[in-house]
């Protein structure tokens, strides 16, 4: 089975801050698991490098916006590759086969009158690239609060409200297409009022860093047509070469988004697709923001966002690929502090999955001299145990699908938690003294328990539980089907003595 899935473009107006982080690691957890499972998959990430706030970004920093944004992606492309990010393709809107892909659709869409110019005279929030009406505005200022300013030129619109009642339905038909729910209830609260179309271009004497119209050199395309675009077009859309990705990835393309662009995503982008030909993306997902100690949202303009480096070398790559997968409810905001990563690290794998891996193995190596006990199964805990451990991938997989991967992980965790109690009933560090075949069985238990866990934690941590599985020797059963099974350890397996796999933080 194919899986797409994609992260939003990121303006590379700036560096990448812990919103970045969180979208592009949990898409890759994600495609990860969907990896695991067996699906033949496409993550794709990159950067919008078009529009005013480009343009205004280099203008500052004194260099033509072409260089900026040949210095400001490598940030980016250096930062996922120390947070283990494996996409199949970075996508930049500045490549030649994006920018001629772009210019063919505009060229379709106005050769079928779906583009016709006017003069236009509207409200342009400059952050958001946005133009609002009059009655849109709250307190002079867009909906968000971003300032504005009354612009009035020659554009040319797309006639998105022709597809206004189309939209409706395919969203009415399809109720997971946008999710959560509270979302796709906002784009129908939305699409209930009448729907104006697009302004899809600026003129060159107002901005000049942008894909040129084809039809009309005097101006560029809006930044949004133009990168929304990115989502078809990098995986072979208008590219007879990639036609055949393009048919077998698109129809099961999931978008992950923040909520700040729902609208541009669920309508100016759906109804570009509708007006093209094309199939529209199985699911828009938008998740929530992350918020600062007082519950706003972070903001660049001031100075409240957090550095995802800058975490990442207090716990890790792995820790907080861990604290942003496990800890918000996929969909809803949540506070973000650094005490509060270093206490989940330190709770879960601290002491939850690293002290049991070290107890285990210790007494493995000091009990049956480093290697595996035989299978066993007398006691009524260890029956439980097994039943437990044997259904938790299915669940995992179940959440996975339903775009909740925090449930995933808790789900794991839940397996950790009954080992760990399951230990502290049967003290194999006591019963090793008096009845060792129970403490032999507590310890085999222990470890299957350990590689199962290991291999649904993989896509979170992928270094760190390859060093889990290669220490309990399960290289060779470790696969997604491996950990529906209990009792695939052999006895005798060479058991390694572990060191601390992840060492308490000190807060």
């Amino acid at each position: 089975m194919s899986y797409y899935i994609t992260t939003p473009l990121y303006y590379v107006n700036d560096t990448p801050h812990i919103g970045h982080a969180y979208t592009t690691i949990v898409v890759d957890v994600i495609n990860r698991y969907h990896k695991l499972f067996g699906g033949k998959t496409f993550f794709l990430t990159g950067t919008d490098e078009h529009g005013q706030k480009i343009q205004n970004a280099a203008s500052k920093r004194g260099k033509p916006p072409g260089e900026h944004c040949d210095e400001m992606v490598l940030h980016f492309q250096e930062i996922w590759q120390e947070l283990q990010i494996e996409e199949d393709f970075f996508i930049r809107t500045t490549m030649d086969f994006h920018k001629k892909a772009v210019q063919s659709c505009l060229q379709d869409l106005y050769d079928r009158d779906e583009i016709y110019s006017k003069d236009y005279e509207g409200y342009y929030c400059e952050s958001e690239e946005i133009f609002y009406t009059e009655k849109e505005l709250v307190d002079g200022n867009a909906p968000t609060g971003k300032p504005v300013q009354l612009i009035k030129e020659k554009n040319y619109f797309f006639r998105m409200s022709k597809y206004q009642d189309q939209l409706i339905q395919h969203i009415e038909n399809n109720p997971k297409f946008i999710q959560p729910d509270v979302r796709r209830n906002e784009i129908l609260g939305f699409l209930r009022q009448p729907l104006t179309d697009l302004s899809i271009s600026r003129p060159k004497s107002r901005l000049s860093w942008g894909i040129e119209i084809p039809f009309d050199s005097e101006h560029v395309t809006y930044v949004w047509f133009d990168a929304l675009l990115n989502y078809a077009t990098a995986i072979g859309y208008k590219q007879p070469e990639k036609e055949k990705q393009f048919k077998e990835f698109w129809p099961e393309c999931h978008h992950v988004i923040g909520k700040d662009i729902l609208m541009t995503h669920s309508v100016y982008w759906t109804t570009m697709l509708l007006a093209l030909g094309v199939t529209l993306p199985k699911q828009i997902f938008a998740h929530g923001w992350w918020l600062t100690e007082d519950n706003s949202k972070m903001s660049k303009s001031e100075g409240t966002v957090v550095k995802p480096l800058d975490v990442k070398d207090i716990v890790g790559v792995h820790g907080l690929r861990y604290f942003l997968t496990r800890d918000i409810t996929f969909g809803n905001d949540a506070q973000f502090k650094t005490e509060l990563v270093v206490g989940r690290v330190n709770t879960d794998l601290s002491n939850k999955l690293g002290n049991l891996l070290s107890r285990s193995t210790n007494l493995v190596n000091k009990y049956f001299a480093g290697k595996c006990p035989p299978p066993n199964i007398t006691k009524e805990s260890s029956k439980s145990l097994k039943i437990l451990g044997e259904t938790v991938a299915e669940e995992v997989r179940e959440h996975v699908l339903n775009m909740a991967p925090q449930r995933a992980v808790e789900t794991v965790v839940k397996l950790l938690d009954e080992t760990n109690r399951y230990v502290d009933e049967l003290e194999p560090w006591k019963a090793a003294k008096e009845n060792l075949p129970l403490a032999g069985e507590c310890l085999y238990n222990t470890l299957e328990a350990l590689r199962i866990s290991s291999i649904l934690l993989k896509p979170v941590m992928p270094i760190k539980m390859k060093e889990l599985i290669q220490t309990i020797g399960a290289n060779s059963i470790c696969s997604f089907e491996d950990s529906k099974k209990w009792g695939l350890l052999e006895e005798g397996t060479s058991i390694e003595k572990s060191e601390p796999l992840f060492p308490r933080i000190k807060a």
